[in-house]
């Protein structure tokens, strides 16, 4: 009950809905139990003793014992359901407001399709149980002990001996329940595997398509499905081996009831209505307890649900606010680097060695070097995305961290390599980071990137919705989007992490023009692997294996004959060789 007992924040403030829904069951089960004792007043009563003008008004009293159940029954359960709704409404919340503050370095293990299952499966899971099961457990102990009751008022011989066998169903049911557990917990992990691949697949369907893997993708899936049908089916021998033996034990008890209520029934020491009544209450002690497998499989889903909702919940949100943390408008962008030093989490080498470098305010750093030299972790580090293992950051003068996470990266735009477009309108899409914007800056800001034209284009320009993460456009239109959803925030800071890779050329040539009157009074930082876009910046720094070994203007490096030397050469002089060549050859 641990895992409740963390959860009941998200449930007790609806504690209302539950215990108006457990007064009602209550009433419920009370109704049910006077069923046997008015078969008994009948049979005793009216029958044998030939009271037969009695019956219209017993047949009366039942109909409206039946018809006080059914209003019962349905104010119980309209109950419980709200009081389930209610909770998994804000644990869904709850959880999905954590994904979003949760740092990236969680990001960088989860499974989509796992964190689906959890929002999804396992919520629905976590409510079945609060809104039936819970009920039903609590209805199996009333229904048993209220039968048990008028058992004992009845016949108390009777009574202890056809409840013998009772012990050895309860031993069952926890025996069950030790070892149905952990199964249904196999299966929440190997259901969110098999979502993870569905996601996984269709989000790279066209690189399966691309490289003829649809039979290759058949026979993983089908790994997967099968894993999933062999934990279901082991749990459903767990059942089969368990269920029989509770129905066993339960009809054992019948049998007991039959023979030794009949011999008392013979020599006079119980009336034959009595033992009409123990066959219905024998059954409301029974069914319930074999009922109890179920709600134990409800609960043992509940449990393994919510300790996997919990795994979320719990986890620890590492990059947050310190107490006093600043709420500024406007950053002026000045970023100053003190021998920062980073790793990322699980990596035995550091991504960052010792960085160190001034940007003044309205500066342009370029940052160079080989896939993996550690030019995106710098910018990274700038928008708190991770946190350094040493050393210092300050923007503007003050610690990174004074500021509070919400001022620093709305004072902070990024534009990817990898662009992400929403399924809302184009419009959307570009005022997303700033939605106070007026339709006449959106388009300043689709024309600055070069992406007006083609928006223009669309079937409904900016009102046009798009696809999917930006179905229907290239790389290059969602690039400039992503450009233009930048410009829009007006940030003090600007990084542009290989932010035209995606454009050809000349397209590139224009966004570079636009951008120099977009970085005018701001800090901006470019990573670029072609030198064409760093050639103007006021510092470049080349970067190697984490650590900075040169810096200097364009020219400067140029003089250095270092490693920028040797991309430029690859990018220029290898390429002004090819076309002497190509001219030599057609001469």
């Amino acid at each position: 009950m641990n895992t409740f007992q963390k959860l009941r924040h998200f449930y007790w403030p609806f504690k209302a809905y539950f215990f108006w829904s457990i007064a009602l069951l209550l009433a419920v089960t009370g109704f049910t139990v006077a069923y046997p004792v008015i078969l008994q007043f009948t049979i005793d009563r009216i029958i044998l003793e030939g009271n037969y003008q009695w019956i219209p008004y017993a047949a009366i009293g039942f109909f409206i014992l039946t018809m006080l159940k059914g209003v019962a029954v349905y104010f119980h359960q309209y109950l419980g359901d709200l009081f389930g709704i209610r909770s998994v409404y804000e644990i869904r919340n709850s959880l999905y407001e954590k994904l979003q503050f949760l740092p990236f370095r969680y990001y960088d293990n989860a499974r989509t399709g796992d964190l689906m299952s959890r929002l999804t499966a396992d919520v629905e899971g976590f409510r079945f149980f609060l809104s039936f099961g819970f009920a039903q457990l609590i209805n199996v102990v009333m229904l048993v002990f209220l039968s048990l009751g008028i058992m004992f008022f009845y016949s108390p011989s009777l009574a202890f001996v056809t409840l013998a066998a009772m012990p050895f169903l309860i031993i069952t049911v926890y025996k069950f329940d030790k070892k149905v557990h952990p199964a249904f917990k196999d299966i929440r992990k190997s259901f969110a595997g098999l979502t993870t691949k569905v996601q996984e697949n269709i989000s790279g369907m066209s690189t399966v398509k691309s490289l003829s893997k649809e039979n290759f993708e058949m026979e993983r899936f089908g790994g997967k499905n099968g894993d999933y049908k062999d934990k279901f089916i082991h749990t459903s021998n767990i059942w089969s081996v368990y269920f029989p033996f509770m129905e066993f034990i339960g009809h054992i008890c019948v049998v007991v009831l039959l023979g030794y209520g009949g011999f008392l029934v013979i020599n006079g020491d119980i009336q034959p209505g009595v033992l009409a009544a123990f066959f219905s209450l024998i059954w409301f002690i029974i069914n319930p307890l074999m009922n109890l497998g179920f709600i134990v499989n409800t609960f043992s889903q509940a449990k393994a649900s919510g300790e996997r909702l919990l795994e979320v919940l719990e986890e620890p949100q590492e990059i947050a606010d310190k107490e006093g943390a600043m709420e500024v408008d406007q950053l002026e962008g000045s970023v100053q680097f003190s021998n920062v030093t980073h790793r990322y989490a699980g990596e035995t080498e550091d991504a960052l060695k010792e960085v160190s470098f001034d940007a003044p305010k309205g500066s342009t750093i370029g940052l160079i070097g080989a896939t993996g030299s550690g030019k995106t972790s710098v910018t990274q580090l700038i928008t708190r995305f991770y946190e350094p293992d040493e050393g210092s950051i300050f923007i503007d003068g003050k610690p990174i961290g004074d500021y509070s996470l919400k001022s620093l990266r709305k004072n902070t735009g990024v534009v990817l390599q990898e662009s992400f477009l929403f399924s809302s309108s184009v419009k959307d899409n570009i005022s997303y980071g700033n939605p106070e914007v007026d339709m006449e800056q959106i388009v300043d800001a689709a024309k600055r990137s070069d992406a007006h034209a083609f928006i223009m284009d669309l079937p409904d320009g900016y009102d046009t919705v798009l696809g999917e993460r930006g179905g229907g456009l290239s790389g290059g239109q969602k690039q400039r989007i992503a450009i233009a959803r930048a410009i829009c925030m007006d940030p003090g800071i600007l990084i542009l992490d290989d932010a035209t890779s995606a454009v050809d050329m000349e397209t590139e040539g224009k966004i570079q023009r636009a951008f120099q009157e977009v970085m005018k009074g701001r800090t901006t930082f470019i990573i670029a692997h072609r030198i064409s876009s760093l050639m103007h910046a006021d510092e470049i720094l080349v970067m190697d294996e984490g650590k900075v070994v040169e810096r200097g203007t364009h020219t400067e490096l140029l003089r250095k004959n270092g490693s920028y030397r040797r991309i430029y050469d690859l990018q220029y002089k290898d390429q002004y060789q090819f076309l002497e060549e190509a001219k030599g050859g057609i001469g």
